[in-house]
């Protein structure tokens, strides 16, 4: 059933006109600067749809929870223990109820912490309950950023992944993503491009405009436009909007937020004992509690090791040659590559390794040359992660020269980096020709106990088109690779997890 809603009007006096069945198979991108009118074209597409679709709002300052008196929407505080979290969610999708999970009143770590659950355990549904949701997420690039920022890496690694999975592979599940964002620049760059519709409001800033205008296929001198825009005009563009890009002014509202632009207002005319007014302390003041002071936030360990590697590296800089005679000669090229060699094995062979962030990894990579006074940092962080996801693949040294193995390598760049050692270690094992590593395995490669996420990889994989999945006459599980005619013999997804045998023995 088609259902178009009204979102306003086009440049040319027609109805803007939103097809809801079509935006549930192709998600939407909202974009534009502060001020440009994103949350007041939120607002727009949530009433007009409500009688037609669940709808699910994931809000960080709490502006929406105003639809609930209008529209009947269940405000779900956030500030809750994540089983409680799960919980609600499931019955959201079970019952078919709309609601707002506000996350007003919660530091950035703890608000992408609960997003993430509540997310997770809105994809993480019965089947029986795969009903069309409307999943709308503001100031998208809070949950989905793309760089490390003060934040968390657990936080942010999670969030991010609730994210993807909402924006790529929530379809089949029946959720449609809907994020909204103040800076494409910031926002990752997978979840930005899952979407096939568009609004681009106002933007100033050149490097968001060109992504605005690659998006919308539109070259540079066309993007000045959006510096143009008023407030509530959008450039819309996808199957469920328009063909051809169409500039689109948005309709009124029956809701308003609970925050405004300000408006300036006349100041009062000054008392004459304007002074006494206010130093002058009354009996309230002193009934008052002081406000419990805040404990100064620590310095993080990431901060820490890298003063300490900087001041290492200017002593190690400053010390004349005859004050360090037992200091051993600079690596060479090869020397150094053993070494790192060496190192990434002997970091992989930590049995907690696959439960601490890369970001933590590093650092501990890093301390180690400084122990053999390598001066800087031998490998990037991107460089490292790919090396790490290398040695935690297990492949050898004669496998890795070979073709089949650099087209992998070649692959592996085409999935997020925290998922590149999963799908190594499927390339190595179809490679060799062992069995499908059972789920347990897989999930402790990714760093998590959840065998449900570890079989999402493999859904992911293949819906990117770089694995194909079957089982063989026995029932087990085999991943095949087509880009190097490569496949895994069949496995148990439920086997326990155990060493990897090699195919030589």
């Amino acid at each position: 059933m088609q259902v178009d809603i009204d979102m306003g009007t086009t440049s040319t006096g027609d109805v803007a006109r939103l097809d809801i069945e079509e935006l549930l198979a192709t998600r939407l991108l909202v974009q534009g600067n502060s001020g440009s009118g994103k949350s007041h074209l939120l607002r727009r597409l949530l009433e007009q749809s409500a009688k037609w679709v669940q709808q699910v709002v994931v809000d960080p300052e709490g502006d929406f929870v105003t639809l609930a008196d209008a529209f009947g929407h269940v405000v779900v505080d956030a500030n809750r223990s994540e089983g409680e979290l799960i919980g609600v969610a499931g019955r959201i999708r079970q019952h078919r109820v709309s609601c707002v999970l506000t996350l007003e009143g919660l530091e950035i770590d703890d608000q992408m912490r609960a997003a993430a659950t509540f997310l997770n355990a809105l994809f993480d549904a019965e089947r029986e309950f795969w009903f069309p949701v409307l999943v709308v997420v503001d100031e998208a690039q809070m949950f989905a950023p793309s760089a490390a920022g003060e934040v968390a890496e657990d936080a942010r690694r999670s969030s991010l992944g609730a994210m993807t999975n909402l924006m790529c592979r929530g379809r089949k599940r029946g959720l449609a993503g809907v994020i909204a964002t103040q800076r494409l620049a910031k926002l990752a760059k997978n979840v930005a491009a899952e979407a096939s519709n568009f609004l681009m409001g106002r933007t100033f800033l050149d490097i968001d405009m060109a992504r605005a205008a690659d998006l919308l296929g539109m070259d540079r001198r066309q993007a000045e436009q959006f510096r143009d825009l008023k407030r509530g005009s959008f450039v819309a563009l996808g199957p469920a909007l328009s063909r051809r890009p169409l500039n689109v002014t948005i309709g009124a509202v029956e809701t308003g937020g609970r925050s405004s632009s300000p408006k300036l207002i006349p100041l009062p005319d000054k008392p004459a004992d304007a002074e006494d007014l206010i130093l002058t302390p009354t009996a309230e003041d002193f009934a008052l509690q002081p406000a419990p002071r805040r404990n100064a936030p620590t310095a993080r360990a990431t901060t820490d090791i890298m003063e300490k590697l900087s001041q290492a590296v200017a002593r190690q800089e400053s010390e004349p040659a005859a004050e360090s005679p037992n200091r051993p000669a600079p690596m060479s090229a090869e020397e150094m590559e053993v070494w790192i060699a060496d190192t990434l094995a002997e970091i992989v062979a930590d049995a907690g390794s696959g439960f601490r962030s890369d970001a933590q990894l590093y650092q501990d990579f890093l301390m180690r040359g400084r122990m053999r006074r390598i001066t800087g940092a031998p490998l990037s962080m991107p460089d490292f992660r790919l090396r790490l996801a290398i040695a935690r693949s297990g492949v050898d040294d004669e496998m890795a020269e070979g073709e089949a193995w650099q087209s992998a390598l070649g692959l592996a760049r085409r999935v997020p980096e925290d998922l590149q050692g999963v799908f190594l270690m499927l390339a190595r094992a179809a490679i060799a020709g062992e069995p499908c590593p059972p789920d347990e395995t897989i999930a402790r490669a990714y760093g998590t106990h959840s065998k449900r996420r570890a079989r999402r990889f493999l859904d992911y994989f293949e819906e990117r088109e770089l694995v194909v999945l079957h089982t063989d006459h026995a029932g087990k599980r085999i991943v095949a690779f087509p880009d190097f005619d490569a496949q895994t013999a069949g496995g148990d997804p439920d086997a326990e997890d155990a060493p990897r045998i090699d195919a030589a023995e």
